[in-house]
């Protein structure tokens, strides 16, 4: 790989590209259970679930599913909550050949059954608290085996679910893998063919796309993202994956990466479901040996305790999450000396909530990343370790073997020059295979070799990228461009200001006008003429606010992502959330 000019920046004693093993998702499991053993993988409700005890349950598992006929090929859809069940349905699934695709348990009914049937299921696994919406779903789809599962089910003591009054073909999880020996199955991978994930995109417009992600693409990710904040590089062991630093002396609480392999302390409530979730806070905390101390809900309160009680190391999420941290510290005024990594993805972090972060995690990197489900889970990444430079505002620089261009907006194919704005194009190892039967769609977005990902951006001089906006959220203002995020970063850099989100409101004469709607921190007066002030002294005319809304919360995705779709359709409504 040629010299690009990021590599100026580039993660202290790595290479620039890595060699990435020739195996299935399955092997990053198997080489941490061998390695781990009886290390704690999770807590959860103080219960501890060691790598081993996981890994045995994940080929229980496995065996279960080819003893019922199912395996290559087959599509087995995941419908839980974040709990230890949902560690052994994920590496059952990819063990014994089949492929894993994750639904949403905040779904209605009509969106399970969509994905059900497009992704032609053959499986699915869900919460006996879903079972009705399972129930239902499952109905004139190619499903034929439901395994349900429960709070109690993991124990102790171990409380199978009864199934005696759920329909045929229903079974109970816990029942199965009782039932089953740990076998490992004998499954043959083409790893860059055989699909791993059809994980479904957000459905911002129109139905939601199977996006088609091979055993190379997940594995890819993972050890692009696990070197880049460990320092390490991976290899294969007696056919596990597993990492090896690449200088021990670069490796420890004083070095450039703080925290060794098996030491990382990460408390979790990025749902699983989402690509970011099922990259960065299941295949890659699994493959590091990380503790995960888990929660399937977001309380702050709860979450900021465990992380005091647990000593966590870790911390990552959307933006919306560490907005809510913040609201709940700043109560106390608390200080947590053990973080050491504060990662954030799914969309912009304000730079003013960087530097409270750093108040309040003063021993903490925070790094920002980019991707998408498109790009398996990311592309670039400020860098982790101590020494290297974070660019407030930007999410950093390509990953290893990754490129990154922006282009003409509108299937431009050319490149722009640094600090101009375009379309955000991404090339690498991570990108997928394309979506799901979907040949037109896949067409449009997968141009020689090229990922457009309908993002606005820019590169800097030493190739760091920053985020502008979605294409379709800019605002069109009397025919000038106005991107909500400037907006939006002013608005939380007022001390009154929680959380913000700006879009364009359909006017008759302008077209659009720009209109936030901000969550005001506790105990705040500031009207909306004095934060519209605050604004506007700052900016050209034609990018001024020219409404605010206060509202008590903002739309958010079950990633914590804000959900401005539902804002615009408000706004067409002529009503407020």
């Amino acid at each position: 790989m040629k010299e690009r000019s990021w590599h100026r920046h580039w993660p202290k004693g790595l290479p620039w590209s890595l060699s990435y093993p020739d195996v299935s998702v399955g092997a990053i499991f198997k080489g941490s259970a061998r390695r781990f053993g009886q290390k704690a993988a999770l807590v959860y409700r103080s219960q501890v679930y060691s790598f081993s005890e996981l890994y045995r349950d994940s080929l229980r598992f496995a065996s279960a599913l080819n003893r019922m006929g199912l395996g290559k090929g087959d599509v087995i859809a995941i419908h839980l909550f974040n709990m230890p069940q949902y560690v052994i349905a994920y590496y059952g699934i990819l063990l014994s050949g089949a492929v894993f695709t994750p639904i949403s348990p905040l779904l209605p009914v009509d969106d399970v059954a969509f994905q059900l049937r497009d992704s032609e299921a053959s499986a699915l696994i869900t919460h006996e608290r879903l079972a009705g919406v399972a129930r239902q779903a499952v109905e004139g789809t190619g499903v034929k085996r439901v395994f349900v599962t429960g709070d109690e089910e993991m124990g102790p003591p171990f409380r199978p679910i009864d199934t005696g009054s759920l329909d045929d073909g229903w079974l109970s999880l816990g029942k199965v893998l009782c039932q089953e020996s740990p076998m490992e199955p004998d499954v043959p991978f083409r790893p860059g063919e055989d699909l791993a994930h059809l994980a479904y995109t957000g459905g911002t417009t129109g139905r939601p796309k199977g996006v088609m992600l091979t055993h190379r693409h997940v594995v890819a990710n993972t050890v692009q993202y696990a070197a880049w904040g460990t320092g390490c590089l991976p290899r294969v062991e007696d056919g596990g994956l597993v990492l090896e630093p690449v200088d021990p002396a670069l490796i420890g609480e004083n070095a450039e990466y703080r925290t060794a392999l098996g030491e990382a302390i990460l408390v979790n409530i990025t749902p699983w479901f989402h690509a970011m979730g099922t990259i960065g806070y299941l295949n890659h905390p699994i493959l590091t040996g990380t503790t995960i101390v888990l929660h399937s809900r977001f309380d702050p309160r709860t979450y900021l305790e465990d992380a005091r009680r647990y000593q966590a190391t870790t911390l990552g999420g959307a933006p919306a999450v560490f907005h809510a941290l913040l609201r709940q510290i700043d109560s106390g005024n608390e200080v947590f000396p053990s973080v050491r990594h504060i990662s954030s993805g799914a969309g912009p972090l304000p730079v003013e909530t960087i530097a409270r972060l750093q108040q309040h995690f003063p021993e903490a990197v925070v790094v920002e990343a980019y991707g998408m489900t498109e790009v398996t889970m990311g592309a670039t990444s400020n860098p982790s370790g101590r020494s290297g430079l974070r660019k407030p505002g930007s999410v950093g620089i390509p990953v290893f073997d990754t490129d990154c261009k922006i282009a003409p907006v509108g299937r431009g194919e050319g490149s722009l020059p640094a600090g101009e704005i375009g379309e955000v194009c991404i090339r690498g190892p991570q990108v997928m295979k394309g979506y799901y039967r979907k040949p037109e769609e896949t067409a449009e977005v997968l141009r020689n070799g090229w990922m457009h990902t309908g993002d606005l951006g820019r590169l800097d001089e030493d190739g760091y990228l920053y985020i502008v906006d979605r294409i379709k959220d800019m605002i069109l203002y009397k025919g000038y461009n106005v991107y909500p995020r400037e907006l939006e970063e002013l608005l939380h850099s007022h001390p009154a200001v929680a959380q913000a989100a700006v879009v364009g409101k359909p006017d008759r004469e302008a077209g659009e006008i720009p209109k936030a709607y901000v969550v005001r921190r506790p105990n705040s007066g500031v009207s909306p003429e004095e934060l519209m002030g605050f604004v506007n002294a700052s900016v050209a005319p034609y990018k001024r606010l020219r409404e605010i809304v206060f509202v008590g919360q903002l739309p958010v995705s079950g990633a914590g992502k804000v959900l401005k779709r539902v804002l615009r359709e408000q706004e067409e409504q002529g009503g407020h959330i």
